[in-house]
């Protein structure tokens, strides 16, 4: 009985690794372009952005080219589905008033501070509500990152927010892993 226990104790510690944890973490990307907008703009504009959620630590990297005015503003809406325009739930400042650039940025979601005041009232008036409306719409798919410039101050380019997915060949690399480990524990406990 303790050998069994003793060998499959590897198993287990394997295995814990690859279950992801809440606080692990999480990498998202959108594409903005004029044709995301609603209504699409018809801008040549186009931008990319990657968000970390790294435990209530949200770092955001976003770079942009060919807006037809210089920025006036970029940040996260939340809470809807494509197609649908939503609030503003995190503001990037001081973003670049330029037609193309960079922004990067880490904010705590445990602030108020990181928030659209509007956007923690519709959450439900706390910062705790509005970090975890902001995460579980991250994790859904249903945010959007936009920038706003004087031609379209509705947004000219705009990009939905979406979990970035592993590598179909970096999943088969971790199951071929974990199924050698199980044919050594299992070699083991038989012998």
């Amino acid at each position: 009985m303790f050998k069994r226990l003793f060998l499959a104790g590897p198993l287990v510690f394997v295995l814990a690794l690859a279950i992801p944890a809440h606080a692990d973490t999480i990498t998202y990307t959108a594409t903005l372009l004029g044709s995301n907008e609603v209504p699409p703009t018809g801008s040549l504009g186009t931008g990319f952005a990657t968000f970390v959620l790294n435990g209530n630590f949200l770092s955001i990297d976003e770079s942009f080219s060919g807006l037809t005015a210089p920025a006036s503003a970029a940040h996260i809406h939340c809470c809807g589905p494509v197609g649908v325009n939503e609030i503003v739930a995190v503001p990037f400042t001081p973003f670049p008033n330029a037609t193309s650039g960079t922004f990067m940025a880490t904010v705590d979601l445990t602030l108020a501070a990181t928030y659209n005041a509007p956007f923690i009232t519709q959450e439900g008036g706390t910062v705790a509500l509005a970090e975890a409306g902001l995460i579980a719409a991250l994790n859904s798919g249903d945010t959007y990152a936009n920038i706003h410039d004087a031609n379209f101050p509705g947004g000219e380019i705009r990009g939905q927010i979406a979990v970035l997915t592993p590598e179909p060949s970096s999943l088969l690399l971790l199951g071929t892993g974990l199924l050698a480990t199980l044919q050594v524990v299992r070699r083991r406990i038989r012998a």
